[in-house]
């Protein structure tokens, strides 16, 4: 009896061990730490609601710098918001982040600049090295209309870079 509950206990600090993780890694690309500077400026101002394994909802104000020519939220930044938040979801259930190899976004609505948006990712299955994912995007500031709808698939990378042989000094 005593090892179940052992084992249920390791179990879960693993977990919590890899939400937080996970959290990092979307804090440190929302703030241009690690990435591409485009992925910080589409990220820019982010907030993590709710975190659970396998589960990010996050509230984001469309910035000016996420918005095109008409003062809509940009769609290029949209689907990177898509991809990193969902991304940390997938990464909190799982030891490594995972290579996309499928990303389906479908648009129905947009948002303003200053608009207040909800981001919420759900991972959905694991089956082997693959693992798929939903998205949906919300305007708060209209009601919760559908801005954005997604589905991802990924998989484990388990490509490892071949490491300089050591060689022996004669």
């Amino acid at each position: 009896m005593a090892d179940t509950s052992n084992d249920e206990a390791q179990s879960m600090t693993m977990m919590h061990f890899q939400l937080q993780r996970s959290l990092k890694w979307l804090d440190d690309v929302t703030h241009g730490i690690i990435g591409y500077e485009l992925e910080s400026r589409s990220l820019a101002g982010l907030q993590v609601i709710e975190a659970r394994t396998g589960f990010l909802r996050c509230n984001f104000i469309v910035p000016l710098l996420a918005s095109d020519i008409n003062g809509n939220w940009h769609v290029g930044a949209i689907a990177t918001i898509i991809d990193n938040v969902g991304g940390a979801a997938i990464y909190s259930t799982g030891h490594h982040l995972k290579v996309t190899v499928n990303f389906n976004i479908t648009y129905y609505s947009t948002a303003k600049i200053q608009d207040e948006v909800e981001i919420e990712a759900k991972v959905k299955g694991n089956k082997g090295k693959l693992t798929s994912m939903a998205v949906e995007v919300r305007n708060k500031s209209n009601g919760g209309q559908l801005i954005a709808s997604a589905t991802q698939w990924t998989a484990a990378n388990d490509y490892r870079s071949p490491q300089p042989q050591s060689r022996a000094k004669l």
